[in-house]
This record gives structure tokens, C-alpha cells and sequence, in this order.
């Protein structure tokens, strides 16, 4: 579950336009200096309805879940942070704000990435052990690595399974995340319609892998 209400883009978090991506309104542009008020309820429904039914869901299923929670959105719902605790969820980082960070400055994102880490700490009470920014830099991966302390890294979409990569001192753990088997995919060009349609797509991945699995191991990620 990628817990990201209350991170996004909006004047009123200090950010200079409101939110243009992943919402019901396809194609929404980024409104400059104004708040969008349709994008910030599309936004707030996930933490006010959306989250709780997924947690209803997995919790009656007794489901691991590992929760990707940008920190200044976990911030502002501690009675959903204390539901992912007792549901013994893993609570992972996925950064500081769910901003794209591609030009963001090499030393402002060392920053948040810091920060990040400190808040959710005191947030969560534990240290996050995984990552995943989403929309990365260039620099990310190395200063997750530089950070220290984390288990893996899921900014990368090259595999489906579990992957080191040994450009640091010590081999670091990728552990794939997916932009394919998504439900994303709602929200764009030659996505999915119904939820039928995404169990269908969900089940024919499913079925290839294990397929695939007679010969070697396979992991199937679902965003």
C-alpha cells in the first residue's frame, strides 16, 4: 500500500502548484499559487475512506502488507499509523514528500531524505528498513545507500525478482517494485476499466510466473 494523502503537491504543504498526477481527473494540470479543491478532496479521500478499507480488507484476511508512507503524510494520520502498528504491518519510507524529485538539488534531497528517516522514526517508533521514492533522481539510490541503515531499496522495476546491485562498499538489495501489475493503471491511457479487469490481468500474471517458476524462482509485485 503506497500511504501518500497528505504528501502531495499542494500550496497549502508549501508547495507552489497543486497536485497534477495519478488522480480521477485525467490530465489535471498543476495549478500555480492557488489551491485545487477538487484534487485536495480526491486527495484526502484515500486517508478518510480509501486506507481503512484496504486495512479492513487485508486485516480480515490476515494478509503481510508492507506500506510504502511518505512521511509528512504519515504525520498527519497517526490513527492510521497505529492501525498499520497493530496490524503488524511493515511501515517502509517513500520519502520525505511524494514530489518528483528529478531536478530537486542534489543536497536538498540528501536533506529530506534525512529527515525522512528522523520523522519516521518518531513517527513510527521504528527506523524504516526499506525504500521507495517513486519518482527518483539521479543521485537517489546513492543517497539511500549513503544513508545507511536500510535493509533494500525499491526504486527499480527491472526484474521480478529480488536483485543486488554492488556499486557501493557493501552489495545493496533491490527489491523490484511495478508500474505494470498496478492498480495505476485506473488512472491511465490503456488502463484498467473495472476491477475485473485488473483480477484478470493480476490472475495472467500470476498464472505466467508460476509457469515460470518450474524453472527458476519468480516474484510477483502488486502496487
Amino acid at each position: 500500500i503506497n500511504y501518500e494523502e497528505g504528501g502531495e503537491n499542494c500550496i497549502l504543504h508549501g508547495d507552489p502548484a497543486s497536485e497534477a498526477f495519478l488522480s480521477e481527473i485525467i490530465g489535471a494540470p498543476a495549478m500555480e499559487g492557488v489551491r485545487h479543491m477538487s484534487m485536495e478532496s480526491i486527495y484526502e479521500y484515500g486517508s478518510r475512506a480509501g486506507f481503512w478499507r484496504l486495512h479492513r480488507m487485508f486485516t480480515e484476511r490476515n494478509m503481510p502488507v508492507t506500506v510504502y508512507g511518505v512521511t509528512t503524510a504519515l504525520e498527519k494520520h497517526p490513527e492510521a499509523v497505529q492501525a498499520m502498528k497493530d496490524a503488524n504491518w511493515e511501515i517502509a519510507a517513500h520519502g520525505y514528500k511524494w514530489i518528483n524529485y528529478q531536478y530537486i538539488d542534489k543536497d536538498e534531497e540528501r536533506h529530506q531524505i534525512q529527515e525522512a528517516i528522523k520523522k519516521h522514526e518518531e513517527i513510527t517508533g521504528e527506523r524504516p528498513l526499506g525504500w521507495y521514492t517513486g519518482r527518483t533522481s539521479p543521485n537517489t539510490r546513492d543517497l539511500v545507500y549513503e544513508a545507511g541503515g536500510f535493509m533494500y531499496d525499491a526504486d527499480s522495476y527491472a526484474d521480478d525478482l529480488p536483485y543486488w546491485v554492488y556499486d557501493y562498499e557493501n552489495p545493496f538489495l533491490i527489491v523490484p517494485y511495478t508500474l505494470d501489475t498496478n492498480d495505476m493503471r485506473f488512472a491511465t491511457n490503456q488502463g484498467f476499466n473495472t476491477g475485473e479487469q485488473f483480477f484478470t490481468y493480476l490472475k495472467d500474471a500470476f498464472d505466467v510466473l508460476y509457469a515460470e517458476g518450474e524453472t527458476a524462482p519468480k516474484m510477483l509485485s502488486i502496487g
